[in-house]
């Protein structure tokens, strides 16, 4: 969350809020039906990343992680600060565990700072500028501002350089390529059209079980 609040909750039971700076990261697996609400006046700002599941873990169990801000990772160095999601930075590793090899970094460079990041070379990656601008790739490159997302080319890293006068916040996103066909239809994305057809009747048949159960329930408190 980059401002406000967020209450979220799901059927497995997992229920709370999430303010200014805290993170949840959710693995649906097999499937999990979780609703978002927000959970203050005023502006709710944040960011989401889905991440796909390689084919052999799609029928995982579903798993849930929460941080709160002052337990999210941590590093200031040379004018670089770097809040890690999920991966490594500046020597810190993040306490999240990714099924999908993946880095989530939230940078801020003070003015005339720099950052030379390492990405793995197969991985697939792109930088999304919350507030600022900088340079990205090369001081000669044209300064980029902010709400612009850069998807990085072949490499192993980026190098960035805030020019200005004011802080560049930006987030860094990477992740191993699966290399598998991908179906998607609204939240469900699968390998194949088949699995869609059998994930939607499922999620049919979840749903009718919740309402029967509802029902139920009311007519017992009654």
């Amino acid at each position: 969350m980059l401002e406000g609040a967020v209450t979220h909750e799901d059927f497995q039971g997992h229920k709370g809020t999430i303010h200014e700076g805290d993170m949840q990261w959710m693995t649906a697996g097999k499937g999990i039906v979780h609703s978002e609400m927000p959970a203050a006046q005023g502006t709710q700002k944040g960011l989401q990343l889905w991440l796909n599941l390689s084919s052999k873990h799609k029928m995982m169990e579903p798993r849930y992680q929460e941080l709160q801000s002052k337990d999210i990772a941590e590093v200031a160095r040379d004018g670089v600060k770097v809040r890690v999601i999920a991966g490594e930075a500046l020597g810190t590793q993040s306490p999240i565990y990714t099924r999908t090899p993946t880095m989530y970094l939230d940078f801020t460079l003070n003015p005339g700072a720099n950052l030379q990041q390492l990405i793995p070379s197969t991985w697939n990656s792109f930088v999304y500028i919350i507030e600022g601008e900088g340079h990205f790739g090369s001081t000669m490159s044209s300064s980029i501002t902010a709400h612009h997302v850069l998807v990085l080319g072949p490499g192993d890293g980026v190098e960035v350089l805030n020019n200005s006068s004011e802080l560049l916040r930006f987030i860094l996103v990477g992740g191993e390529p699966l290399g598998e066909p991908v179906v998607q239809l609204g939240p469900f994305v699968m390998n194949t059209q088949e699995e869609i057809n059998m994930t939607l009747e499922d999620y049919r048949n979840c749903t009718n079980g919740f309402e029967k159960a509802k029902h139920w329930q009311s007519q017992i408190h009654d």
